[in-house]
């Protein structure tokens, strides 16, 4: 779309936020991207500042959670803070920003892991009960947004990435999603010479799709898909051991120091999403291969240990740049500064 768009974003300071807001800045568009300091959506007054304003589309990615085991030890937490957050943002959709189009993102999540990933079962089943409170919040999310358009007629959209990877992710202390703490896992090993413990039989499998591609898909499907659910993967998963075999090969580290502690938490076996639709609606759409996306995010991740060991506070980050995988959409600025990450910004 060649227009210029009044948009506005929650969650923008998060790892998503901040490649999406770069990429709308760049396709010419009028982003209010306020901090969660700026407007906690856990208060229905937080809108005020921008009462009378009206904008053409509504970015919601904020959400209050983490990696790891977060979710199993704040259930209570999660339920009520990002039912707030969620119901506040549907609230002020509704009630002033009616002409606007709400994007909001999913969680694979929210789906039942013994049924097919596909966008008919979002609502079907229960979800994995170590993410079972965070899934529900999102399953109510996207009821809520439809609820809103069968009774107003608002137009809105859920886009439901499986895992995100690629630079620029947060390094402020929080608990990392499962390839960024395992690339910090295996190059923090090969710095000291120490062996790798993982979780779980290594046989588990996950699916990554990176950050670069999913942009163009939010931007693509933005314009073109509404009042729907769209899975936005690559298509295929691969077993950790796979993951931890590739880093292995790049950072010259020995496969042999891995052990696997098969006690411990894993979560779901597999979280592969269905795609069909998405391959419908973007005919065109080739992610990233792994062997092209991930060398430069392993590179990113040892420069951030290196940095941070050299630092005792916070400086600006310094990007990989691949050409390659831009595909179009820009990529965040070298001189952004991403060690500020808030608990409510989008994950």
């Amino acid at each position: 779309m060649s227009t210029s768009l009044h948009i506005f974003v929650t969650g923008a300071g998060g790892f998503l936020g901040r490649h999406l807001c770069q990429a709308l800045r760049a396709a010419g568009h009028r982003i209010v991207a306020p901090t969660s300091a700026q407007c906690d959506l856990r208060r229905r007054d937080s809108f005020a500042p921008w009462s009378g304003e009206r904008f053409d589309r509504i970015y919601h990615l904020a959400a209050w959670t983490q990696a790891g085991d977060f979710c199993l030890q704040h259930p209570g937490e999660q339920w009520l803070r990002n039912q707030q957050l969620n119901t506040n943002i549907l609230s002020w959709w509704a009630e002033e920003q009616r002409a606007a189009k709400l994007i909001s993102i999913g969680t694979s999540c929210a789906y039942d892991p013994g049924l097919p990933l596909s966008e008919e079962h979002y609502l079907d089943g229960r979800p994995i009960e170590s993410l079972f409170t965070y899934g529900m919040t999102k399953r109510m999310l996207w009821a809520g947004q439809d609820a809103l358009c069968k009774q107003f007629g608002l137009r809105h959209l859920t886009l439901v990435p499986s895992t995100l990877y690629g630079p620029a992710y947060h390094a402020d202390g929080r608990q990392l999603h499962f390839i960024f703490d395992l690339i910090r896992k295996i190059v923090s090993a090969r710095r000291h010479n120490t062996t790798v413990e993982l979780w779980g039989d290594g046989w588990q499998k996950r699916e990554l799709i990176h950050m670069y591609d999913f942009v163009a898909a939010v931007l693509y499907l933005s314009d073109h898909s509404e009042n729907t659910l769209v899975n936005v993967g690559a298509g295929e998963e691969h077993a950790i051991r796979t993951f931890a075999q590739l880093i292995c090969e790049h950072t010259g580290f020995d496969p042999a120091m891995i052990t696997y502690d098969t006690t411990r938490y894993v979560g779901a076996r597999s979280k592969c999403l269905r795609t069909a639709r998405l391959r419908r609606l973007m005919p065109d759409f080739k992610p990233v291969h792994l062997s092209v996306g991930l060398p430069p995010v392993i590179d990113w991740v040892s420069e951030q240990l290196v940095f941070r060991s050299k630092n005792s506070s916070p400086n600006p980050l310094t990007l990989t740049r691949v050409p390659q995988l831009e595909q179009g959409v820009k990529i965040v600025s070298e001189e952004s500064d991403f060690s500020s990450g808030a608990v409510y910004e989008g994950s």
